[in-house]
């Protein structure tokens, strides 16, 4: 009973997590008449505060100092919080010009990305599902690119960056309360510097659109940490599988958004383009789905062989040690269901259980 009400607890955190990273759209679109780069700097100047209360609360510095003393993790989180801010900066930009439709495409797509990456940078091996579904999205790009009359550039550059921040977090050996201290660390001076330069020129819109405008803006930190948190929460109690599922539930709510509240145009051969998306992220889940339950078949099946060789030669030692080789399968099959099922973010979870920090999304 225990370890159901920890699932349906690890549940309600994902959905919380998921659903608010796939309403922040609704969130951007508050803040005008400020411009991306605006929100993106407060986003970002906001954050830092934001995460030294969550780790004071939490009280989880040890990471510092080991972090401080490692040039090439540091260099690692720097690069790491260029490409987030350039992802957020990006989709927030997406919400002002009428594109979320094309950013939830970046995200729907981030997976696959992920996979091509593991290939083409970590040389990992396909399953030959997982080799038709990079097949279907890049027929998608193609589609897309027919449809909008031209590279949906915008929804590429949202998956790569995405992926390739989940690839640097994997270096980083950081968990995600952690991570998010640190790339917001780097942010603060240059958006509070930029912010400084905007108020100058008399264009910043903090002060002058009255007290709610800019307690919006200056909450743009918690909106980035809180998902984060209940992302947390849900990934410690909930098996990667489910973790991988519920992923996509932001960028669906992002496209029922364009289409609804945004009144987004989705012409015929737009909608033939996400199809075939959501048709390869079908065929990879359920490819995961597959692999991690013949995983845990093999991993019952030889525990069961050496428990009745062990009880039928009195050989403890032996049976012990298969079904210790059986529990080392076990996790191998179950790594690489993780990373078919959420190849996008697995990096991004917390360490605690890591994605790429999801504190990412959006």
């Amino acid at each position: 009973m225990e370890s159901q009400g920890e699932q349906r607890t690890g549940l309600l955190f994902g959905f919380a997590a998921y659903g608010m990273w796939g309403l922040l759209p609704l969130y951007w679109a508050l803040l005008e008449p400020a411009g991306a780069t605006e929100v993106l700097a407060h986003r970002m100047l906001w954050s830092l505060p934001t995460a030294l209360v969550i780790l004071a609360a939490l009280r989880r510095w040890a990471w510092v100092r080991p972090l401080l003393r490692d040039p090439r993790r540091l260099g690692l989180i720097v690069l790491a919080a260029g490409l987030i801010s350039v992802n957020w900066g990006l989709f927030i930009w997406a919400v002002g010009t009428g594109k979320v439709i094309e950013a939830s495409l970046g995200y729907f797509i981030n997976p696959l990305i992920s996979i091509a990456f593991g290939v083409l940078l970590l040389r990992e091996r396909l399953r030959p599902a997982q080799w038709v579904a990079v097949g279907i999205g890049a027929l998608a790009v193609g589609v897309m690119t027919v449809a909008y009359g031209r590279l949906p550039w915008l929804s590429l550059v949202l998956a790569v960056t995405f992926a390739l921040y989940g690839l640097i977090k994997k270096g980083v050996r950081l968990d995600g309360v952690a991570s998010f201290g640190a790339e917001t660390a780097v942010q603060f001076l240059p958006a509070a510097a930029f912010l400084v330069f905007l108020g100058s020129r008399g264009e910043a819109t903090f002060a002058t659109e009255g007290v709610g405008h800019a307690l919006l803006l200056s909450l743009a930190g918690l909106a980035t940490a809180l998902p984060l948190i209940f992302f947390g929460g849900a990934a410690v109690r909930l098996p990667l599988s489910t973790i991988g599922l519920l992923q996509y539930l932001a960028p669906a709510s992002m496209f029922l958004l364009g289409l609804l509240a945004f009144d987004e145009e989705m012409p015929p051969e737009r909608w033939a383009g996400f199809l075939l998306v959501w048709a390869a992220l079908c065929l990879l889940t359920w490819d995961a789905l597959r692999t991690a339950r013949r995983s845990r078949a093999r991993l019952r099946a030889a525990a069961a062989a050496a428990a009745a060789r062990a009880s039928r030669t009195g050989d403890g030692e032996a049976g012990g040690s298969e079904i210790g080789e059986a529990g080392e399968a076990g996790e191998a099959g179950g790594s690489e269901t993780g990373e078919a099922g959420e190849p996008g973010r697995r990096t991004d979870r917390p360490a605690v259980a890591g994605t790429p920090s999801d504190a990412a999304k959006g």
